[in-house]
């Protein structure tokens, strides 16, 4: 397949030489009977972008240069290749769509337990172990099971004290507060109260449903005041903490959808409840904490799971395939095609990557088609015809913008043509305060501007974009 690629590289390089010396041929050769007049400039095939004044070697490649001639600029922009040629370069095209802007971060994470449904049962008072039923650490116990049988001295005291007085209504109460604060369960003293005796005995019975973590008691111990009995991590809701790296963390906020895939290959839908304050040296990642339901308890602590946050930004945006956009460095350009076998160059601002598409802000209008492959021949050929791309317009004079508004923010990143910033509400767009990225009108407006600046800005709309076209640093 290697050598069969080469070959094919080979062939395109060696037919475009052919078609680059022939052209240059005749061209110069031509170019040689016209007045001097009519030569706007000299340039080469290869980089038309740079001009020359007078004719000579092309710095380049040590080839002849081409002269631009009056009135050719005039002609129709753009290069033709016949229905066959299309077929043999293999040329796809594709649509330029308007999307939902969204961001995904897929990351991975593990389930662990929901440290809020902690249940402790401790010793009120000093006693000892009569019974323990059969239970172990790891085993699942439910809400009202029995956990362990106490013979508690103080208890049966303060029970006896309570049926001595419960016929006096001065100190039925007083008798009854002293068997709370000694720490009886509420279900046995209504039990005495009901029965009208003591019980020599006590069960404790477990508060919620979960797994048992600690169980430090074993029949026949004594237990002692402030003594723990019995921890319970209870399973109705998990945490599942993921992993996000550094550069993603401030594309997640808490209220984020999320997608989990556990091991069964069952996907769980939960909320980001919050993104963790410190972040992990060793793997330069922030933990993102999500809340999920467990009522089948399927979800086990310990496991690992594949995590999808969604991070939805109620905007749309035009995106073509990220393999239609050629990169220089420099600049981006696709291939348009108007018809007919015609391509134009065209120069494109881009965006966010989502998934195997790219955003494109600026230079592109929806359901027109572009080359998704094959465009870097179809380049190669417009580059030697020396045609140039069209440029990018400008978004400062665009007349899509519909609605302005403004608010104080401050700087998160600055990166390009795009700010992230920290800002209060856009009321006229119904925008809470929120952490977000915004196109700027113009690379300027970043001027003396750093991260973690206050600054005054004004969003504009921008057709289906939003786009900050005014940016101010807020003096302390």
């Amino acid at each position: 397949m290697t050598r069969f690629l080469s070959l094919l590289l080979l062939s395109a390089f060696l037919l475009a030489s052919f078609f680059f010396w022939h052209h240059e041929k005749n061209f110069s050769a031509a170019a040689e009977k016209l007045p001097s007049s009519q030569i706007l400039y000299w340039y080469d095939p290869m980089h038309p972008e740079q001009h020359f004044d007078k004719p000579g070697k092309s710095p380049y490649m040590n080839m002849d240069l081409v002269p631009k001639l009056a009135g050719e600029e005039k002609k129709d922009e753009g290069i033709r290749i016949n229905h066959a040629t299309v077929q043999n370069l293999g040329v796809r095209l594709a649509k330029v769509e308007r999307i939902a802007l969204s961001r995904e971060i897929d990351v991975s994470g593990l389930i662990g337990f929901d440290e809020r449904e902690v249940a402790i049962l401790q010793a009120r008072t000093g006693g000892f172990v009569e019974r323990v039923y059969g239970l172990a650490p790891g085993d699942v116990i439910k809400k009202g099971d029995a956990v362990v049988v106490l013979s508690v001295p103080e208890w049966t005291a303060a029970e006896n004290e309570f049926l001595a007085a419960r016929n006096d209504p001065l100190l039925k109460d007083s008798a009854r507060e002293r068997m709370r604060l000694a720490g009886l369960p509420e279900n046995d003293m209504r039990e005495i109260e009901k029965h009208g005796k003591a019980f020599p005995t006590f069960t404790l019975r477990s508060p919620v449903t979960g797994v048992i973590q600690s169980l430090d008691i074993r029949q026949g111990m004594s237990v002692s005041p402030g003594q723990t009995l019995i921890r319970i991590n209870g399973l109705s809701k998990v945490w599942l903490d993921a992993a996000v790296p550094q550069s993603l963390s401030d594309a997640v906020h808490a209220g984020d959808t999320v997608s989990a895939k556990i091991y069964s290959g069952e996907s769980i839908a939960g909320k980001v409840e919050a993104v963790l304050p410190v972040m992990d040296e060793s793997s330069r990642s922030v933990k993102v904490r999500i809340s999920l339901s467990n009522p089948d308890l399927k979800l086990r602590p310990g496991a690992s799971s594949q995590v999808r946050i969604g991070h939805a930004e109620n905007k749309t945006a035009l995106v073509v395939p990220s393999e239609a956009i050629i990169r220089t460095g420099k600049r981006s350009i696709v291939m348009v095609s108007e018809g007919g076998g015609k391509f134009v160059p065209n120069e494109v601002s881009t965006g966010q990557e989502i998934g195997d598409r790219t955003v494109i802000l600026s230079g592109l209008m929806e359901n027109q088609e572009i080359a998704s492959s094959g465009q870097f021949l179809i380049d190669s050929e417009a580059s030697l015809s020396g045609i140039m791309a069209r440029s990018v317009p400008s978004m400062k004079h665009s007349n899509d913008i519909m609605e302005t508004d403004e608010a104080d923010a401050t700087i998160v990143k600055l990166s390009g043509n795009e700010v992230t910033l920290k800002h209060g509400p856009f009321k006229a767009f119904d925008m809470p305060a929120m952490t977000m990225p915004y196109a700027l009108a113009s690379p300027q407006l970043a001027e003396g501007l750093e991260t973690g600046d206050r600054v005054h800005v004004r969003l504009s709309m921008h057709g289906e974009d939003y786009v900050v076209d005014e940016m101010k640093k807020v003096m302390p």
